[in-house]
């Protein structure tokens, strides 16, 4: 048993990045479980920490009995209370005056609370139905009535004339993707929120940012999670364990939804990888809604608003999750392999497409259909083929077929078009 003396020593090290809303739900949320004392205790070490709010000095714990008021036993029971509920991790270090480093954590969001399995039930438990009804109404989203209001909102076509002009660069260039993937993960906050004392400032490296890039855009995390969840993935050489950071990520979530695994099917294209706004062809609109659309509302406009069957949505999952295709990519191989297979999602022959577009390293909706294209182009053209059973006619999607950007549409063709962009409505 470890004993807690007033001369051990203890360093604070922030893992949280708090601002008023976070102190108000520690008072609202955590207080009715673990206290007063507890939430004063959690306080008083932030409040132990220097300028940058980065770590400590040390302090004995001599200094928060007098601080607070409190006896040893006192102040033991409050830190394990926060130890309980995620707030604080504690690591102990035996010598002749022995030392103690105490992480602070961030409190839970509203919605990750009351989605956890066992934080939502414990305060129920100790405030009661009607206070824990009045407490969750704080954070629940006013819904309004719009019954007697027009939408007048004006459209991006609306507002803004078009222009033949398109800016000239690349979405696929790699500066412009670099800059792009911050929208994802704050790189600059990320650092900033942990220590300097335990990271490399070679650990960083590109591998390692596309890596925390992808894991956040897969968990749909945001900076401050993903840095909470790389402080413990740091080696003793102060690199970051890839290996490691896939397992925390993933147990991470689980945990946070229930055992639930992830799926891409329900998120569209990351904005570093969609075509820059500008270009108003009709190939430009159809890439548009291949990058808007996640594969899973674009698979049940082919199915014209019904749910897909779980058959479907399974392969498409695979190829999101498992190829690791991205969403605009897996739309333009649902349009192509519907089109060229009879409206039918065929399993061997999706994959020896999603096999090679994955090795050829197909990131964006334009390069998927350009690929396509040249692909189908050196095809022979194939006859109708009569069986007893039934005829079979190989039809090209009307990106596929011509240079949409340049010729006039059938109506047929046009109606198709419509029909794609109106689907995912």
């Amino acid at each position: 048993m470890i004993s807690l003396l007033p001369a051990d020593v203890y360093t604070v090290i922030n893992r949280a990045s708090l601002d008023n809303q976070d102190k108000k739900n520690l008072i609202t949320l955590y207080e009715p479980i673990i206290g007063s004392i507890a939430v004063a205790l959690y306080l008083t070490l932030l409040s132990d920490l220097d300028k940058l709010e980065i770590e400590s000095k040390d302090f004995t714990h001599h200094h928060l009995m007098c601080l607070m008021k409190l006896d040893l036993q006192s102040l033991k029971r409050a830190r394990e209370a926060l130890e309980s509920v995620g707030l604080l991790k504690t690591y102990y270090k035996e010598g002749d005056v022995s030392s103690y480093i105490y992480e602070v954590y961030a409190p839970l969001r509203p919605k990750e609370f009351f989605d956890h399995p066992i934080f939502n039930v414990v305060l129920y438990n100790n405030i009661g139905k009607k206070e824990y009804d009045s407490i969750k109404s704080l954070y629940q989203k006013v819904n309004f009535n719009f019954s007697s209001y027009q939408d007048i909102t004006k459209s991006i076509n609306d507002t803004f004339k078009s222009s033949n002009t398109v800016p000239e660069f690349d979405v696929r260039d790699k500066e412009y993707q670099r800059v792009g993937a911050k929208d994802i993960v704050d790189f600059d906050s990320l650092i900033a929120c942990i220590p300097k004392n335990i990271i490399n400032q070679r650990a960083f490296n590109k591998n390692i940012k596309e890596l925390i890039n992808n894991l956040a855009f897969i968990y749909n995390l945001d900076t401050l999670k993903m840095a909470e969840i790389l402080r413990s993935t740091i080696n003793e050489n102060g690199f970051i364990d890839s290996k490691v950071l896939r397992i925390k990520t993933r147990e991470y979530y689980t945990y946070m939804n229930n055992g639930k695994l992830p799926t891409l099917i329900y998120r569209s294209q990351p904005e570093y990888l969609k075509k820059p706004l500008g270009d108003t062809s009709n190939k430009a609109k159809m890439i548009y809604v291949f990058e808007n659309t996640s594969p899973y509302d674009f698979l049940k406009s082919k199915y014209r608003g019904a749910t897909p069957t779980q058959r479907d949505l399974k392969l498409i999952e695979e190829l999101c999750n498992d190829q690791g295709l991205k969403p605009a990519v897996v739309n333009v191989l649902i349009d192509y392999a519907l089109a060229k297979n009879n409206n039918k999602l065929t399993r061997s022959y999706i994959e020896t497409i999603a096999g090679q577009w994955k090795r050829s390293n197909i990131e964006t909706a334009e390069q998927a259909m350009e690929f396509a294209k040249k692909e189908n182009s050196k095809k022979p053209i194939k006859r109708e083929v009569s069986t007893t059973k039934s005829k079979v006619v190989e039809k090209d999607p009307i990106w596929l077929k011509k240079d949409i950007k340049k010729e006039e549409l059938t109506s047929d063709e046009l109606k198709e078009l419509e029909d794609l962009v109106k689907g995912i409505g």
